[in-house]
């Protein structure tokens, strides 16, 4: 009976989260400003520890113990990242110098244009947009990294 109803809370709760995040967009609180300067310092620093560790479960993955395919599609994943990770830390810095007369926003934040003359910081930040190029790969890596270990734990547990 208590599992049953933790089943129909955690239902509630999803379909309660669920429809604030379609009715109340602005709400969803999917986009985070950082306030001057802490905010930006933090998340900045955050990118240089997440680089960090990741290079470390690269390292670390060499080994031989590690040489099942999922490792490397794995390790693939940490390189991703890391340049994402770069990209994005470039992105960052690159909007502190930037002023909202650099760009046309044409219909909403979606369709904004980086108006002319094109400059080092603008072709940095228009770059740094591009960080999905990155991310998708890698989730893809990752993605598939994990059916690798999951087909190798069942072919173990098949033994």
């Amino acid at each position: 009976m208590t599992a049953l109803r933790n089943h129909y809370s955690t239902t509630l709760l999803f379909f309660t989260v669920l429809a604030v995040c379609l009715f109340l967009p602005e709400r969803s609180m999917a986009l985070q400003t950082h306030g001057e300067p802490e905010g930006m310092y933090v998340h900045q620093m955050a990118h240089i520890l997440y680089m960090a560790a990741l290079g470390y479960l690269y390292w670390d993955t060499q080994r031989s113990a590690f040489s099942n395919r999922g490792w490397t599609y794995l390790r693939i994943f940490c390189v991703l990242t890391i340049f994402w990770n770069l990209l994005a830390l470039i992105g960052h810095e690159s909007t502190q110098y930037l002023h909202p007369k650099d760009f046309t926003i044409v219909d909403g934040y979606l369709f904004s244009k980086v108006n002319r003359p094109l400059t080092l910081i603008k072709a940095a930040y228009y770059t740094a947009k591009l960080d999905h190029l990155l991310t998708v790969p890698a989730m893809f890596f990752l993605y598939i990294a994990l059916r690798s270990f999951y087909r190798a734990s069942l072919d173990e547990d098949g033994d």
